[in-house]
């Protein structure tokens, strides 16, 4: 029994006999209980079977009795802290009880929930053991541990286990320990000299445990979670997800201030035809209330329509009927998409043109007509503006400019495809030239050899 669920385990008493008899007669001497989990890799394994909590301690039942029949048990107990003591008080050979590898071919790591001997060599097998939590790409484990059971009930508790919080050391932040251990069939004798207690040790931490105590695995670690459901918890955790996202993006400079909203009176519009003008979905928008600004995104460079728009109402109650009324509908063949903006894009240009000191706003040279003034006259300038670029540039001139533009390239093509062919053609020519010059120069060399005969 843990202090997250229930496990029930089969071990292999016919093929790891020495291993199996070693770990029942552990759980019944209580020896496992309150030890801790001090090992968590996720989808890899979780370790125990240590009192110490290192994962450098731990004796098994052989050493146990051996320290008995020696009878200096309390002596040694005093002072078995392995990787602290001294070589003088450091347990012996025989108390700490390594026992032999039981290795059968036979019996792979293949699967989760196996129950193997934790190690820190061949034949070195005390109390420590670990539970497999995969059972894929295990291969290279195999013939260096004893694999002596598996779990049959309690899977899931495996699964919990895995999602555990842990340290860069792979303990868990708050305690998981094996409250109790049952035995419900041995088929090995006890030993002489093995007394199993009556109950349950009372203390909460066993005596050998040295490392540094946590969150105890009964405590709650988030009382503000108190009276809340499943979905209201998944709600909050969501939320502070955000903000600590928000908070990112402030410090990379992405954001003016973590806690900015997107305005409330604006809508995304997408999956737009891309025939459908401004003025046909601000026509159609415009029956919900006043609008403000309607505005198709297009290709810098084309113009074309990249399909989607932003519309801004004046009030929220008027995108609020927009948005219930027109999600779905079809506008020029196309299924529309609509839904609340989360751009705020236009607060963020607000925010630092508002930040720039005086004077640092960079100026853009005002076009003149050339046939106005002469060449020598100094160029004049305008400061930049805190307008829309609707303000400064309508959509007609915009449109001027692109059609201007897409003439140019047009041009451009034209001279380039011509100047193209001309190459074309002066290659060509030049390869027939030098082909007449070849076959007139051989002509000229069979006349002299007939004149020479």
């Amino acid at each position: 029994e843990l202090s997250c669920g229930t496990l029930v385990v089969d071990l292999f008493v016919k093929d790891c006999p020495k291993a199996c008899l070693n770990f029942l007669k552990l759980a019944k001497l209580k020896y496992y209980n309150n030890n801790l989990i001090f090992l968590v890799e996720k989808n890899f394994l979780i370790q125990s079977g240590d009192p110490t909590g290192t994962g450098k301690g731990g004796r098994s039942i052989f050493g146990i009795l051996n320290e008995k029949s020696i009878g200096n048990g309390e002596k040694e107990a005093q002072n078995f802290k392995r990787g602290s003591q001294s070589p003088k008080h450091a347990p012996s050979m025989k108390t700490v009880g390594y026992f032999e590898d039981e290795i059968r071919p036979d019996i792979e790591l293949n699967k989760k929930g196996l129950l193997c001997m934790a190690n820190t060599g061949p034949n070195t097998n005390t109390s420590q053991f670990f539970v497999t939590l995969r059972g894929d790409d295990l291969e290279y484990l195999n013939g260096k541990h004893t694999i002596f059971g598996e779990v049959v009930e309690g899977l899931e508790t495996l699964d919990t286990l895995g999602e555990v919080f842990v340290d860069e050391k792979h303990r868990p932040y708050q305690d998981v320990r094996i409250l109790h251990t049952f035995v419900l069939d041995d088929p090995f004798p006890d030993p002489d000299g093995l007394i199993a207690p009556d109950k349950s040790p009372e203390t909460l931490r066993p005596g050998e445990e040295t490392v540094e105590e946590r969150i105890a695995y009964g405590e709650d670690i988030d009382k503000k979670d108190e009276g809340r459901t499943k979905e209201e918890i998944e709600e909050s955790i969501r939320k502070e997800q955000a903000k600590s996202r928000a908070e990112v993006l402030e410090m990379m400079g992405d954001l003016p201030d973590a806690e900015i909203k997107p305005p409330e009176n604006v809508l995304f519009v997408c999956k737009l035809n891309p025939i459908t003008m401004d003025e046909d979905l601000e026509l159609i928008f415009s029956r919900f209330g006043e609008i403000k600004e309607c505005e198709i995104i297009r290709d810098r460079e084309t113009g074309e329509s990249l399909q989607y728009a932003f519309i801004e109402f004046t009030t929220e109650e008027q995108s609020q009927e927009a948005y219930f009324k027109m999600n779905n509908v079809v506008v020029d063949d196309r299924r529309i998409k609509v839904d609340f903006s989360q751009s705020v894009a236009k607060i963020w240009n607000k925010w630092s043109m508002s930040k720039r000191a005086p004077g640092t706003i960079k100026p853009i040279p005002k076009m003149h007509d050339s046939k106005e003034g002469n060449k020598n006259t100094p160029h004049s300038y305008t400061t930049r503006s805190d307008t829309s670029n609707r303000e400064r540039f309508p959509n007609s001139d915009r449109h001027n400019h692109r059609s201007e533009r897409r003439s140019h390239r047009d041009r451009h093509e034209k001279h380039r495809h011509r100047d193209r062919d001309r190459h074309e053609k002066h290659r060509n020519r030049d390869k027939d030239r030098g082909r007449d010059h070849r076959r007139d120069r051989y002509r000229s060399r069979s006349r002299s050899r007939e004149r020479h005969r």
